[in-house]
């Protein structure tokens, strides 16, 4: 597994992306700058995704769990974490936070998808599929040779609106290398049952999560299912907030960085007091 680190302070900030986000580097990277000089970041290739390999497990959110801990242990980062979890990466984070208690600081879920929602959303295994078809039979690579399909795929809707074109270039090459494999398929085909995992863990927890929605271009109520399942994911923390970030989409981290480094370095300096 791949970890990129920098960055200095007491506390890592750990980020997990969302499925399908082919480079994870290169996606977070406009949170960087703001962010280094006050605490260190960490943001690992789930297996399947970015410079990680492509192994044959099943990618149970407990499997998952123990492969980020593990990771995280090696590579010589220490606790306490801030784990900032995209889309699908909310599963993840919050697992992780069930199951090391003693690790997470926080949760900032940047338009995360609740456990209630995942589990009773459809698995669209035909996505997937499509895609590793394109890669596996050169379609995809041909696409990039018609006029205007790079500027589509590099869309700021998709997550590149801020990226240099180096970055681009690597989330092009991670596309062509990465899209379909059999281990973002199986991610997707076992979300509904991760989520199940995480519904039967402990709610709520006992640290900070703040929810960061998209507010879609002021399309947000277009989607009631997504909007209500939003404004509960809070209570997932007895510290819980939402706050709905305005001119975006779903990569909010695209459009507001400076909103998203400003509620992690909330979390940052937060020091709770537990009773009893």
């Amino acid at each position: 597994m791949h970890l990129y680190a920098e960055g200095k302070g007491d506390t890592t900030i750990v980020f997990a992306s969302g499925w399908g986000t082919v480079n994870p580097y290169a996606d977070f990277s406009p949170l960087y700058e703001g962010l280094k000089q006050h605490v260190k970041i960490a943001v690992y290739d789930r297996f399947g995704y970015g410079y990680s390999d492509t192994t044959g497990m099943k990618r149970g959110v407990d499997t998952i769990t123990d492969e980020v801990h593990e990771l995280l242990r090696v590579s010589g980062q220490k606790p306490p974490y801030i784990f900032v979890g995209h889309s699908l990466g909310s599963l993840e984070t919050i697992r992780y936070a069930q199951r090391f208690p003693e690790e997470v600081k926080g949760i900032i879920l940047m338009d995360g998808g609740s456990p209630e929602y995942y589990k009773s959303s459809a698995v669209l295994t035909a996505i997937p599929t499509i895609y590793q078809i394109l890669r596996k039979t050169g379609a995809l690579r041909a696409l990039y040779h018609i006029d205007g399909f790079a500027e589509w795929g590099s869309d700021q809707s998709n997550g590149e609106k801020l990226l240099s074109e180096e970055l681009r270039e690597i989330n092009r090459i991670a596309t062509l290398l990465k899209t379909g494999n059999k281990d973002t398929t199986d991610e997707i085909r076992q979300s509904r049952k991760n989520a199940e995992i995480v519904l039967a863990g402990k709610k709520p927890l006992d640290i900070p999560i703040t929810v960061l929605t998209a507010d879609y271009f002021g399309k947000l109520s277009d989607d009631k299912a997504w909007m209500d399942s939003q404004a509960v994911l809070p209570n997932w923390s007895v510290f819980g907030k939402q706050i709905i970030v305005p001119n975006t989409s779903h990569y909010i981290h695209s459009y507001q960085p400076d909103v998203i480094v400003n509620e992690i370095l909330k979390i940052a300096e937060l020091e709770l007091i537990k009773t009893d």
